[in-house]
């Protein structure tokens, strides 16, 4: 059977990442270009603006707060035939008014960058994420901080590396090399709910590599061959966790008709967890630190949680009858389980892109955020909540994924995560709409003999649905909307958290750089850890300038 050889080299570059299937999946190379893959004007935009702010407890309490917010950011979009970056950065400083409740100074914002070293061959790399969110005592964590409340938390990621996709003689070519570093900022890292202790998430470094060689079909055989090798490792500051994957195994791709193949791969992995135990007093109970998270005992023994090794493997399918659509879906064994994953990916035209990844794989937070962030491509443009300025984690305008979705639990301890995330975009006319949702079902490991123990085992789930919308009024205004859901269901009982909330803004343009603002938002926040809901309304009114 003979097929076309552009349809197999693209098939087969993406089937790298799938067949991979590790914690931290490389991504194709190459993003950046626009659809057309020529090169597009740069798009720079600092601004500064200064805006009022008034928001109303609307419940249990009545509270009025207003406070002024100043900000400085940045927007840029730099795309080229084989680079491209996107970056959305702001600071901002509020000030209140006969307190300090609200006084705080944040810097959030996502990027996504890709520059080609050797066109078409190698390229490197690099994304970066901040952002606010609200802890709950449980351990979980929802997009949006209520106003003046004292869980806001903060979280940051960052990731670079090169990325190898080339053809030697009859060979492919494809690998990928990151380092990341991810951290959780809380000024209260410690919670405690009915005698079961969480202990919250610090740090972590990750590291990814991977390498792939593979022969399309019908060209040595009729079938394809390939061999991948690769590993991931995390480090958590908390207790001194490692999470530790290695891999090898080889893929046969079986071509059934030119736009549809089955694949099928076996191999070998070793997975490793271990921690060691938190420094004791001398009564025997763990030491909590200044930081509010438990002190490890360096000179400790690491004690094994998780240690797996033995035969991997998987079936699927790969689909591809366009270029604008495109289906890679296996399903297998590993961690001594089933196992589930793939991608779809459907971009009809410039102006609606649809995708959906499905996905499994054993690390801390810092691999699942590292993943999301390099799963985004590098032509996007950043939605935020037009009131507070957040970035909830939701793009527009890129051909790929274009949700990141939020932090889902916050608990320090390992775990495997499974889940799905989806993202639909559309332009209509002057409207352009977005839409994220996701699942994500995290079941913690930790070693036995250990303060992390009791997490052994348990299972956190979240469910997230974000969304935005703006409209273009005439030449010199248009309004946006903006809506989130949250659902956190923790561990144990009487633990689930609700959060929602929606916003209305308009903007019009007074000079060539001067816009007004005005901004409206109601927020309601539902937790089994406290007696009462909280709901806040708030509006903003302001001025912005673009330079």
């Amino acid at each position: 059977m003979m097929c076309g050889g552009s349809f197999w080299s693209a098939m087969i570059a993406a089937a790298a990442a799938v067949a991979g299937a590790c914690p931290a999946v490389a991504q194709d190379p190459g993003q950046g270009e626009d659809s057309a893959g020529t090169r597009r004007a740069a798009v720079v935009q600092p601004y500064i603006e200064v805006s009022q702010i008034i928001s109303a407890e609307l419940t249990p309490g009545d509270d009025v707060l207003t406070y002024t917010q100043v900000a400085a950011g940045v927007d840029i979009n730099v795309q080229g035939r084989n680079s491209g970056a996107a970056v959305s950065l702001r600071y901002e400083r509020n000030i209140s008014y006969g307190g300090d409740s609200v006084d705080s100074d944040t810097i959030s914002g996502v990027a996504r960058g890709t520059l080609a070293l050797v066109p078409n061959a190698l390229s490197f790399e690099a994304g970066g994420l901040a952002a606010r969110t609200r802890f709950d005592g449980g351990g979980g964590t929802t997009n949006n901080p209520l106003p003046g409340e004292d869980a806001e938390s903060r979280f940051y990621s960052i990731y670079a590396g090169p990325s190898l996709n080339t053809r030697v003689g009859d060979v492919d070519l494809q690998g990928v090399a990151r380092v990341g570093y991810n951290r959780f900022e809380l000024d209260s890292a410690l919670a405690n709910q009915q005698g079961d202790v969480v202990d919250v998430f610090d740090d972590s470094v990750t590291y990814l590599g991977q390498l792939r060689a593979g022969v399309r079909p019908d060209v040595l055989l009729p079938v394809g061959v390939a061999v991948t090798a690769g590993g991931f490792q995390e480090d958590i500051s908390n207790l001194d966790q490692r999470v530790r994957d290695l891999f090898v195994r080889g893929d046969i791709t079986l071509p059934i008709s030119p736009t549809f193949a089955v694949v099928a791969g076996a191999g070998y992995e070793d997975v490793e967890i271990s921690s060691r135990d938190a420094l004791r007093d001398i009564n025997g109970a763990p030491v909590i630190g200044a930081d509010g998270r438990f002190v490890t005992d360096k000179s400790a023994p690491r004690r094994i949680a998780y240690d797996v090794d033995g035969l991997l493997w998987d079936v699927g399918v790969m689909w591809r009858p366009s270029s604008r659509t495109n289906l890679q879906a296996s399903v297998g064994r590993r961690y001594d389980s089933t196992t589930y994953y793939g991608t779809f990916t459907y971009v009809p035209n410039q102006r609606s892109a649809f995708a959906v990844s499905a996905y499994d794989g054993v690390s801390g937070i810092g691999g699942t955020l590292n993943n999301a962030l390099a799963g985004l491509s590098s032509d996007f443009e950043a939605i935020r909540n037009p009131v507070t300025g957040d970035f909830g984690g939701l793009v527009s305008g890129t051909e790929g994924q274009a949700s990141i979705g939020g932090l889902g639990s916050a608990r320090s301890a390992a775990f495997r995560g499974r889940g799905v995330r989806a993202s639909y975009q559309r332009q209509i006319g002057r409207t352009t709409a977005a839409l994220g949702v996701g699942y994500d079902r995290r079941t913690f490991i930790a070693a036995a003999g250990t303060v992390l123990a009791p997490a052994d085992g348990l299972t956190d789930e979240s469910y997230y649905l974000i969304g935005g919308l703006t409209r273009q009024l005439g030449e010199n205004a248009n309004i946006s909307t903006n809506a989130y859901v949250n659902w956190f269901d923790s561990a144990g009982a009487n633990r689930d958290v609700t959060a929602m909330g929606a916003s209305l803004a308009y903007n019009r343009s007074i000079t060539r750089r001067l816009t007004g603002r005005a901004a409206i938002a109601v927020d309601y926040f539902d937790s089994d850890f406290t007696a009462e809901d909280f709901a806040f309304a708030t509006a903003l009114v302001g001025l912005r300038y673009n330079f």
